[in-house]
C-alpha cells in the first residue's frame, strides 16, 4: 500500500537539512531502485523552486510500504529527523487516484 509522509521542519532548519541532504537522499534513492517512491521533495519557504536562504517548510515522501508500521519505521528513521530538521511527521495510508 502507500503511505503519505508529511514533515514539518523547525524553524532555521537550512542549515542542518543541507548538511543531512545527501544521507536523506541515499534513502530515497533505495526506495526509488527498489520500485516503490511515487515522489519525494521539499515544501519551500517562499513561491520558487529555489529558495535560497528562505529555505524549506518541510517535505512530502508517498511510497510503497508493507505496512503503516513499516511506512512510520522507515521515517522515524529519516536521517532529518535524527538531525533535528523535522518537528513533526505525519505517515497516513495513500490511495493514489490519478495519473
Amino acid at each position: 500500500m502507500l503511505y503519505a509522509i508529511t514533515a514539518l521542519d523547525h524553524p532555521n532548519s537550512l542549515e542542518g537539512r543541507m548538511a543531512h541532504r545527501p544521507a536523506h537522499l541515499d534513502r530515497l534513492k533505495a526506495l526509488q531502485a527498489e520500485g516503490r517512491l511515487v515522489l519525494a521533495g521539499p515544501f519551500p519557504a517562499i513561491d520558487s523552486n529555489d529558495p535560497g536562504q528562505a529555505g524549506f517548510t518541510g517535505s512530502l515522501i508517498v511510497a510503497e510500504f508493507a505496512d503503516l508500521a513499516t511506512a512510520t519505521a522507515w521515517a522515524d528513521a529519516d536521517p532529518f529527523k535524527a538531525a533535528g530538521v523535522y518537528k513533526d511527521v505525519s505517515v497516513r495510508p495513500f490511495r493514489q487516484t490519478l495519473p
